[in-house]
């Protein structure tokens, strides 16, 4: 299985489909989840694109390490697979926590962003969040990852409308999340509430394209939150999908791989036109 060494010793392990010689698009999930979040894009994005997806430090098949963890640090693991593959520069898509390493990325690494999709996530800390990051953060470490579920702390990552028909189980990212090593889990807790308080300030720079998606019933990183994102980056563009809630690649992927492709082609054809 492909994978690189970082500078500490950490394995992380990733893996590429679809088209060779398709402009790439690094895929970076949040919070206890792995590259299995990406399941219902691999195969859409795979048919015109080189898709790299990467298992963050922690989770999946990458090592899990003690902590503490680190979101520069998860960053430059992110750039160091695009090193590994001779990828000078890449599509990048986060969710959630990835979204944040992906904001991360465009500020340190400008050279190595064709563009930016920031998916249901957030450029600064609110008490409400942090106070609940930290609730989570005691409850996984007393009673592991179950804690989430007997409390309905998946509510947070799942739709209403979801839960009522099928609960937290039929949703794909709450199972991945539920298998998350908690130690690993508490780690990268501690890595989002180790971040600074705010990214506002540094995300002028960003000034690749820039999409900005998320869920209109997102409760874990409301539509307030994406609209911040837009109004800092000036290159930013705002979708809001109806009736999806924060997993809303795995609820809603249709719409969510529509609205993503297509910011995707817009961006390749701009590259080849000015290219020509």
């Amino acid at each position: 299985m492909p994978h690189i060494i970082r500078p500490d010793g950490t394995r992380i392990f990733y893996d590429t489909a679809g088209q060779a010689n398709g402009s790439p698009v690094l895929m970076i999930q949040g919070l206890g989840a792995d590259s299995r979040g990406w399941a219902m894009q691999r195969a859409r994005f795979g048919r015109t694109h080189r898709v790299i997806t990467v298992d963050n430090r922690g989770v999946g098949r990458s090592d899990v390490p003690d902590g503490p963890y680190d979101l520069i640090a998860m960053a430059d693991d992110a750039v160091a697979v695009l090193d590994d593959l001779g990828i000078e520069s890449a599509h990048l898509m986060g969710a959630s926590m990835g979204g944040i390493i992906a904001q991360i990325i465009g500020v340190l690494y400008p050279e190595r962003t064709q563009s930016l999709v920031l998916a249901c996530t957030a450029c600064r800390h609110h008490q409400w969040r942090r106070e609940l990051l930290e609730e989570w953060r005691c409850e996984v470490g007393n009673a592991g990852m179950s804690a989430l579920a007997r409390d309905e702390g998946l509510q947070w990552l799942v739709g209403p409308r979801l839960v009522r028909r099928f609960g937290v189980f039929i949703n794909l990212l709450a199972r991945v999340v539920l298998a998350t090593d908690p130690k690993a889990f508490v780690a990268q807790v501690d890595a989002i509430l180790d971040m600074a308080d705010d990214l506002r300030d540094e995300l002028h720079t960003i000034v690749v394209p820039t999409l900005v998606i998320t869920g209109s019933q997102d409760s874990l990183t409301p539509v307030g939150d994406a609209e911040e994102l837009v109004e800092f980056i000036s290159t930013a563009r705002l979708v809001v999908l109806s009736g999806a809630a924060h997993g809303l690649m795995a609820e809603a992927p249709n719409a969510f791989n529509e609205a993503v492709m297509r910011f995707l082609a817009e961006v390749d054809e701009q590259a080849l036109v000015a290219a020509s």
